[in-house]
């Protein structure tokens, strides 16, 4: 992503162009809740993910975003990071990622990083991505704490 230059200085800040692939890939009604959650705790925060991982990561060129939605998705799924994972599993969608792709990855976590990590992101996939699982009432398994 090439930014527009006037007298050798960039108009598209890193902010701006993280700002702006924020919304491309998590979407406009995700990055303004988002904002309006924002306090002065963490502004500087919310600043620095915008910049870093959004203005100078996800704006690079070299990697296409379904790409960097999967590694992304693999990297929260190793380490566990559930509330993180559901929410790239929906931006998934927007940056046109299909659902056997994401299988694909899981299953490299599955290999890599442990079975119980890739079997908590398939259970997170399944209540973001599947409709159906959105609809089924949680069930609690049969086992020790449920027999107390």
């Amino acid at each position: 992503m090439a930014s527009a230059r006037r007298r050798g200085i960039p108009t598209d800040t890193r902010f701006d162009a993280g700002k702006r692939v924020r919304t491309e890939v998590l979407g406009a009604d995700h990055v303004a809740r988002s904002e309006v959650r924002q306090t002065p705790l963490d502004a500087d925060f919310q600043r620095f993910i915008t910049e870093v991982a959004w203005g100078s990561v996800w704006a690079r060129p070299d990697l296409d975003r379904r790409t960097r939605s999967l590694v992304t998705i693999a990297i929260l799924a190793a380490l566990g990071r559930r509330e993180e994972l559901a929410l790239h599993f929906r931006a998934s969608r927007n940056v046109g990622v299909e659902p056997a792709k994401i299988t694909e990855v899981l299953l490299h976590v599955a290999a890599y990083a442990g079975i119980p990590a890739a079997n908590t992101a398939f259970a997170v996939a399944k209540a973001e991505l599947e409709p159906s699982a959105r609809a089924r009432p949680a069930t609690r398994r049969s086992g020790a704490r449920a027999r107390r």
